[in-house]
């Protein structure tokens, strides 16, 4: 690890002042992807800014939101207090699940829920400095396209990445259509859709985001939502613990008796981004919650998949993947 200067400091506005002059500082919070990193000598900042000082009790907090059912989830707050939190149990349990599915408690007692979207890729080839990687030098080239590509992305990859994101907690996040608060260092504070804070690779793989320089985020926003009853968090992976998704499909169903009136579904482990399934939710929309409509929307979603050479398993597994989690879903997770 190379050497760094190390500073703590008390206020939003003192932490975005300081990165926003400072290109080559970096925000530290629970560490838990950032330290890993600068080991691997992938990001080199030289300077720390240590903002679990901030003197700022909402950032820390997970608190009811102004409409009964939502919640804001304070960026501070860390992954195993938001899953573990009555209001999310109640309203959110997708959240719950997505989360639990995610690392090992040891790291889900440190990340935070901020850190949490900030994560970067873990493709080997980003990790791996001896090799081409375009999102950690750009215009190095894609060692993946042509290298053993079997973790990577079928859906909106370009020719610069094929990387895949790899947060639990963010395909939840898509499904219950969360809104990111950021602050700046003039005191703004703006509201980005979750589905569009994050970025797919185009020509710029290097942004993961769409914050600007200095940006912090403050808290994640939860509306009220109507399918908490009917949700499920479906990880498919290599080993049941401590393991990156193949697939994970996050789905969501409101329900009118046994009629779909609308239903959310995100993918995870198949695009740069956590991957709203927005074919297969219209086709269910004002269907009947049976298995050949799930089938049908699933087939519909992975058809559009561009897959590599050693991932053409995820098509498949993404259908049967995503039926399971809509089963799963109607049934309350029970069957």
């Amino acid at each position: 690890m190379r050497p760094f200067k190390y500073t703590h400091v008390n206020t939003v506005q003192s932490a975005t002042q300081l990165v926003s002059t400072h290109s080559n500082a970096k925000f530290l919070a629970g560490g838990t992807n950032i330290l890993d990193l600068m080991k691997e000598d992938v990001e080199r900042p030289d300077e720390l800014l240590d903002i679990t000082f901030l003197k700022v009790a909402d950032i820390k907090m997970i608190t009811e939101g102004p409409n009964k059912g939502g919640v804001s989830l304070g960026a501070l707050s860390n992954n195993t207090e938001t899953a573990n939190h009555e209001l999310i149990r109640l309203n959110h349990p997708l959240l719950t699940q997505a989360i639990l599915a995610g690392a090992s408690a040891q790291i889900r007692n440190m990340a935070t829920n901020g850190g949490n979207l900030m994560q970067r890729t873990r493709c080997p080839y980003f990790y791996d400095v001896d090799m081409p990687c375009n999102k950690r030098v750009p215009g190095s080239g894609c060692g993946a396209m042509e290298g053993i590509n079997r973790m990577h992305a079928i859906f909106g990859w370009s020719s610069k990445c094929i990387a895949v994101y790899p947060s639990d907690m963010a395909v939840a996040l898509a499904v219950l259509d969360a809104t990111v608060q950021v602050a700046n260092s003039k005191g703004q504070q703006r509201r980005i859709a979750f589905t569009d804070f994050h970025r797919l690779p185009g020509e710029n793989p290097e942004k993961d985001n769409n914050l600007l320089p200095g940006e912090l985020i403050t808290a994640i926003e939860l509306p009220p939502n109507k399918f908490a009853s009917h949700s499920y968090y479906l990880k498919v992976r290599d080993r049941a613990s401590y393991a990156f998704a193949l697939v994970s499909v996050a789905a969501g169903l409101e329900l009118n008796g046994n009629n779909i009136v609308q239903a959310k579904i995100a993918l995870g482990g198949v695009a740069h981004k956590p991957w709203r399934a927005l074919r297969a939710e219209e086709l269910l929309k004002g269907k009947e919650a049976t298995e050949a409509n799930f089938q049908a929307a699933a087939e519909a979603e992975m058809n559009q998949a561009k897959p590599l050479e050693y991932n053409r398993f995820k098509v498949e597994l993404g259908k049967r993947a995503i039926v399971r989690a809509l089963d799963m879903a109607m049934n309350n997770g029970s069957k």
